[in-house]
This record gives C-alpha cells, sequence and structure tokens, in this order.
C-alpha cells in the first residue's frame, strides 16, 4: 500500500508504509498497518537550525497486531472498520471490499468497529473520523489492498506446503485450492500465512471478477437492529457504572452564580454534585445510580447563573442584523468576470432576491452519551465518536494523560448528521471532569433531548442576497451574491485550511463553485461573531446555498419558459459530467409521468453536487392540510463505482427524509435574550411520516470511476424541488425557510 496512494493530500507524510503480520496466542492471522512516519498532532517537534539530520530518528510507531482482518481457527473474519457506524452503512461496505479482494466467505465474516489508535485515521484527512462523505470514497483502495494483501499470503502459505507456485492456486470462499486437487481453509493457513513476507504490490481484481461490490448486500447490523440486540452506547451498562448529567446555562458561555443542591441531595441514589468548567461557561453536575434518578436530582437543583459577561443572541434582532450586512459586499469568496456586467442589464431583466435560513439542531435518535472509567494512570471510553482521534486527545488533555493512555471504544450510535464531530470535544471533556472526580468508576454523561436541542451547535442561519441579470437568450449573463452567516470553523483547527480571504469556504460551498457556467459571477461572504456555538449539519453550506441556486435557477428557466431540466443541461459547464448525467437518467426515469401529474400536483426539480457526488430529484407535490405533501420522489445520482447499490438505495432515502426537516413548520432553532426557545421535538419538529415521500425511487448512473460521497449529497437537493413544484401551483416564490404558510 504506497504512502501516495494513502496521504496523497498531504506532502509531509511519504515515508514507507508497511504492514505487519502475526499470530496470536489462539492462533490465527493478524494483519495490521504500520506507519513508518510521525502523523499529525503526534509530529515531532522540528529540529533547531544547524540540528537537522542529528539526534535519533522517531521510532515507528507500534499499532495493535489485530488492526484490520483476524482469521481465527473456527474460520471466522473479523474486519476492523476503521469509521463509526451511525446508519450509514460503511459497517457492511468497507468489509465488503476487503472481503471481496480476499476471497473470503462471506458468511463468515463479522465487522468490528475500531478503537481509537492512528493506524485507523483517514487516509487523506490524517485523523480518525468519519466526515465529509469521505469513509467509502478514502478507504475504497485502503481496503482492498489489504484484502488482496492477505489473499495472497494466503494462498502462498498453501503453495509452499503442497510445493507448487503461488500461480498455480487459486481461492474462493475462504478456501485454496492447488492445482492437484488439494484444498486447505484459510483457518488451517494462518499460522504458515502470518510468518511470510506481506508483498508490496498486488494484482487488484477487475470489476467483472467482483462477487459482492456493485452487488446488493444485505447490512451485516440489520438483523441486530431489527431484533432489538444491537447495543448503542447509550445501553452500555458496566459494573459499578454511575450516570451523570450537567445543568448547562441557560445563556452561552454564562457561569454558575450560586448553587442549591439540597433536594437533589436528598433523592435515594444520588452520589455527588459539585460544579464542573464548561467549553463555554461553567455548569453543575449530577452523579446518581440511575438516569432516571440523576434526571429528578438535577430537576430540583437550584442553579442561579451570571449572564452578565456574555453575549444574549436574539435571532429577531441577528435576522435584521444579517439582512443589513448582505446589502454590502463581503469578503470575496470568487470574483469571475466583469464586475460592472450588471450595471448594462435594465432593471426589468433583473431579479433581486433575499433568502432567510433559521439555526438547525441535529437532534439524531440517540442522545449524545460518553461513559469514562479514570484509573489514575490510565482511563478507558466508550463513545459513539465521529471524532475519535480528536476526542481521545481532549479526554487525555482533561485527565492529565497522554492519548496512548486513553483506551477509547468506539461505539455505534444512532445518528449524527454532523453532532458527533465536535472540534471542541465538549461532551467528552465534560464526561472525563466528571470520572476524574470519581476515579475507579465508570461514570456514564448524557446529553438528554433537551440538552442537545438547547445546547448549541446548529447549523448556522444565514441571509443570502442575490441580484441576476439576464441576457436576451434567458440565460444568467450576470450574477451579485452576498452570503451572511457565522463561520463554523472559526476558531477550530480547521481554520487554516478552511478560511482563505476570510472566507470559510463551508459558508460558500456550492455557489462559489457552482458547475452552471455564469460568466460574470461574483459570492462575498461577511461571517459575523455570534454567541452561538455552531458546526456542520449533513451537507454542510450545501444545505442553504443549493436551495439558493436551485430555486433561483428554476425561476429563470419559469421566465425564460424553458423546461426545467433542458434549462440546466444548457447552463451547465461541459466538464459538469455528473449532473449531466444525473439530469439525463432523471429526464429517462420521469418522462412518463413528470408532464401529466393529476390536477393541484405539480413537479419539481432540483439537481446538486457535493462531496463529488451529483444528484438530481424530481419530486411530485400536491398541498394537504395546507403542507406539502410528497407524493413521489424520484432521485438520479452519480457516486462513481457503487459499492453496495442497496446502502445507496436506503442513503438516497434517508438523506431526502433528512433534508424535508428544513422545510416543515416547526424546523428552527430561536432564540429570545440569549435563551433557546425549543427543548425537544415538541417545538423542534422533525418530519412525520406523513412528511416522508410516499413513493421514493433511486436511480444510480453506472460508473467505473472512483466512489464519492454519499450520505450528505441528497440532502441539499429534496428542499429546492419541493418549493420549485410548490411555485408552480401556488404562482409565489419561496425564499425563507422553514414554510410557515403555503
Amino acid at each position: 500500500m504506497s504512502s501516495a496512494t494513502l496521504f496523497k493530500t498531504d506532502p509531509s507524510l511519504t515515508r514507507r508504509t508497511f504492514l505487519r503480520v502475526s499470530t496470536t496466542a489462539a492462533g490465527g492471522l493478524l494483519v495490521s498497518l504500520y506507519f513508518d512516519l510521525p502523523l499529525g498532532a503526534q509530529q515531532p517537534e522540528k529540529p533547531k537550525a544547524g540540528q537537522e539530520g542529528q539526534g535519533p530518528k522517531p521510532e515507528p510507531k507500534v499499532y495493535p497486531p489485530e488492526a484490520f482482518v483476524h482469521i481465527r481457527p473456527d474460520g471466522k473474519i473479523v474486519i476492523q472498520v476503521n469509521r463509526l457506524e451511525f446508519g450509514q452503512g460503511v459497517q457492511t461496505a468497507l468489509p465488503m471490499l476487503l472481503a471481496d479482494e480476499m476471497d473470503a466467505d462471506w458468511s463468515q465474516v463479522i465487522a468490528e468497529l475500531a478503537p481509537a489508535a492512528d493506524v485507523y485515521r483517514d487516509p487523506l484527512f490524517g485523523i480518525q473520523m468519519v466526515g465529509g462523505s469521505g469513509s467509502i470514497a478514502h478507504s475504497f483502495q485502503q481496503y482492498r489492498e489489504l484484502g488482496a494483501k492477505t489473499r495472497a499470503m494466503l494462498i502462498a502459505a498453501a503453495a509452499a506446503q503442497w510445493n507448487v507456485t503461488p500461480a498455480q492456486c487459486r481461492a474462493e470462499s475462504s478456501i485454496v485450492y492447488g492445482p492437484n486437487g488439494q484444498s486447505a481453509k484459510y483457518a488451517e493457513l494462518a499460522d504458515a500465512a502470518a510468518h511470510l513476507p506481506v508483498p508490496e504490490n498486488v494484482q487488484l481484481k477487475k470489476e467483472s471478477d467482483l462477487r459482492l461490490a456493485n452487488k446488493n448486500v444485505r447490512r451485516l447490523d440489520s438483523r441486530a437492529k431489527c431484533n432489538g440486540s444491537q447495543k448503542f452506547g447509550l445501553d452500555l451498562d458496566l459494573p459499578e457504572m454511575k450516570v451523570a448529567l450537567v445543568a448547562h446555562p441557560p445563556v452561552f458561555g454564562a457561569k454558575v452564580k450560586n448553587f442549591d443542591a439540597n433536594a437533589a441531595r436528598a433523592i435515594s441514589g444520588v452520589q455527588e454534585v459539585f460544579e464542573i468548567p464548561l467549553v463555554r461557561g461553567t455548569g453543575v453536575a449530577v452523579v446518581a445510580d440511575r438516569f432516571w434518578t440523576a434526571k429528578q436530582a438535577r430537576d430540583r437543583l437550584r442553579a442561579e447563573w451570571d449572564t452578565t459577561s456574555v453575549e444574549r443572541p436574539d435571532t429577531t434582532q441577528l435576522f435584521a442584523k444579517y439582512r443589513e450586512l448582505a446589502r454590502t459586499p463581503g469578503n470575496v469568496a470568487i470574483a469571475r468576470g466583469d464586475a460592472k456586467a450588471m450595471d448594462s442589464i435594465s432593471p426589468a431583466n433583473r431579479i433581486l432576491a433575499d433568502y432567510e435560513f433559521p439555526y438547525l439542531a441535529h437532534t439524531p435518535m440517540e442522545p449524545l452519551n460518553t461513559t469514562v472509567r479514570f484509573d489514575g494512570d490510565r482511563a478507558e471510553v466508550w463513545a459513539g465518536s465521529q471524532f475519535q482521534t480528536v476526542d481521545q486527545m481532549a479526554i487525555a488533555e482533561v485527565l492529565g494523560l497522554k492519548p496512548q493512555q486513553v483506551t477509547f471504544h468506539t461505539e455505534m450510535a444512532g445518528g449524527g448528521f454532523g453532532r458527533r464531530a465536535t472540534p471542541d470535544s465538549h461532551v467528552q471533556r465534560e464526561a472525563a471532569t466528571i470520572a476524574k472526580r470519581l476515579r475507579g468508576t465508570p461514570v456514564k454523561l448524557i446529553w438528554t433531548r433537551e440538552d442537545d436541542v438547547q445546547g448549541g451547535y446548529y447549523r448556522p442561519m444565514y441571509v443570502h442576497r442575490i441580484e441576476i441579470g439576464m441576457g436576451a437568450d434567458g440565460m444568467p449573463a450576470a450574477w451579485r451574491h452576498v452570503i451572511v452567516g457565522q463561520s463554523i470553523v472559526a476558531g477550530t483547527p480547521f481554520a487554516p485550511m478552511m478560511v482563505k480571504n476570510g472566507v470559510d469556504s463551508t459558508a460558500v460551498e456550492g455557489t462559489a463553485d457552482t458547475h452552471y457556467a455564469i460568466a460574470n459571477f461574483q459570492v462575498s461572504a461577511h461571517h459575523p461573531a455570534v454567541n452561538v456555538p455552531v458546526l456542520w449539519w449533513r451537507s454542510v453550506g450545501h444545505t442553504h446555498t443549493a436551495f439558493v441556486m436551485e430555486t433561483l435557477i428554476d425561476e429563470l428557466a419559469r421566465r425564460a419558459k424553458a423546461d426545467p431540466i433542458a434549462y440546466r443541461l444548457k447552463l451547465l459547464s461541459p466538464d459538469a459530467k455528473k449532473l449531466r448525467g444525473c439530469l439525463a437518467l432523471l429526464e429517462e426515469k420521469t418522462v412518463s409521468w413528470r408532464n401529466s401529474v393529476d390536477r393541484n400536483h405539480a413537479v419539481g426539480i432540483a439537481c446538486h453536487e457535493s462531496f463529488e457526488t451529483g444528484v438530481a430529484c424530481a419530486v411530485e407535490v400536491s398541498i394537504e392540510d395546507k403542507r406539502p405533501r410528497i407524493d413521489r420522489a424520484t432521485i438520479a445520482v452519480d457516486l462513481g463505482f457503487a459499492v453496495n447499490p442497496l446502502t445507496i438505495e436506503s442513503q438516497m432515502q434517508g438523506g431526502v427524509t433528512f433534508g424535508i426537516t428544513q422545510v416543515m413548520p416547526g424546523g428552527a432553532i430561536t432564540l429570545k435574550d440569549g435563551r433557546v426557545e425549543q427543548r425537544n421535538w415538541d417545538g423542534y419538529t422533525p418530519p412525520y411520516m406523513k412528511d416522508a415521500p410516499v413513493v421514493a425511487e433511486v436511480h444510480i448512473v453506472p460508473s467505473s470511476e472512483k466512489p464519492s460521497g454519499c450520505g450528505e449529497p441528497p440532502v441539499p437537493v429534496v428542499a429546492p424541488a419541493i418549493v420549485n413544484a410548490l411555485s408552480r401551483l401556488t404562482g409565489k416564490r419561496y425564499r425563507t425557510l422553514p414554510l410557515t404558510e403555503i
């Protein structure tokens, strides 16, 4: 596995990488990836001037030998997954790739979520994480090569036993076959294979030879999730474990002035009540034997908060401020063509549009939680984390340990949508702070739904102001676009990579990099600082930019009296191959019904590319009980090579349903005097079953290109498609989400 393949985005990661194999005391082959290089936050200090090349070289990092593959004596093949599984299907897709190249018997494959370790870091991002829809895209080659090299070693072991050449042998379903009728199971060859050298280069299979990849394969975790036996982080139950809740300040960053815990401590089962530092401000921790005891005790806690030194934001006032900012140019994200081209276009041929989007919460089904046991010189952690490396380091920092002294177990998580990927690791820091006080006792910190809804880390609120000048052909000749919203990455380690010219790329993605060929195109952005913690929300900036772009493009098509698909195809740049392919497939799959829907029904179209994946969507919409009803949705997607079409279908359907969150009434977080006005799903309302598409068809553009993102790309397209259909029904243009009235 070459370093160029593993770390092609980081020029510092160029030293040799190699595999290590070994045997276990119980027998079996273990395959582990080694890196002879420094990684990320653990890079050694740079030598002083004149001392380059002096002193000992850093020792190669040593990783657990069972890092990726363990062939057990009973024939079971345990594959470690270097990602969090929280519904996206990666716990099946990555083992599929490895098992396919390994010629493993799929019925004997077991997938496990890998703990935090350098070896499991994302090959491109350099930290162990799930984000940016990169799990398959980044580990596609990695897992295939691991499988192919493991197969090669097993075949070599068999060939040596039979005194033949490896070329005379073949493997199938965890059995190696020799030229003279010999056969040996992988489990029988594992010990011998562990003593053989790892081949530097292997030939990967042709697509036509793959038995699993690009086929519909049922998920390995489906049965456990359906029968209720699947355990999530919230289900963890350890001997002598305590449960902790934290009373957080009602205004972000406020501090405890004083608190009365007498009533809380009077409840049987309450262990401790004490003040703790938070990432922002301070809070009061309540530790008890059980969750409900801790919840009742926290409810009885009487705390007075000092809010004098923190801003108390109000979303009504913020929108007014944002609107004023949107009338002025911000920091330039892109300036293409003639900035004065608009001046020569008459007002009659211009569109001036203002868009507003609220804060959005993630509210995954499983509440946030982390369990920590601190033993003084070591700690053990159980968490469903998207940022294992970051969270492990944060916990170590709180406990005064080194990261390698913190054993970090990746637990199955019930959704995340970005919420389990916080650069400040605030939940893990709270858990570690509490566990530090209860040395030797495992403590599970739980953020209730109310904690999460009111706890910040929202998709930022945004205001867009756009002016478009149309040419004689009905196409946009000039486009001015100003975006106002908080920076997600400001003040985080990601800022140096993602902020250029004062512009957070996550705020302008989907506009500044649009695939529409608009000659005179200017986009700028303002990033006001607001006392509201913000975070990426599934598909990040594309959640609002795609809505703006696709509703305006649709409006332009209507003005030009053009078919919405044909208009988009005409405007797209020639190199927008994925979007063109998606639109062509969408046209093919909807031609039988798109222009002949029932009365009081209409069809809306939208397309967008994000995370290198193109998605086009057509929805048939009617109005029922003053809400949009999605009678049908057809999605066409080009994400390169489709590893597991069954999972891709689920991701597209789930992503579209998730995207409806920002359309339906109740899909907004609001603040008044610094306090969040919503508490739970009664105030911040997710889509109900009746809001989901009655029928959702998914069509995948055939491709042999490298895989690209899957989990996030379907989210941005559904909201503009719905609104484009509503505009055809009502004649109105909708520029504010959620839709409070139709």
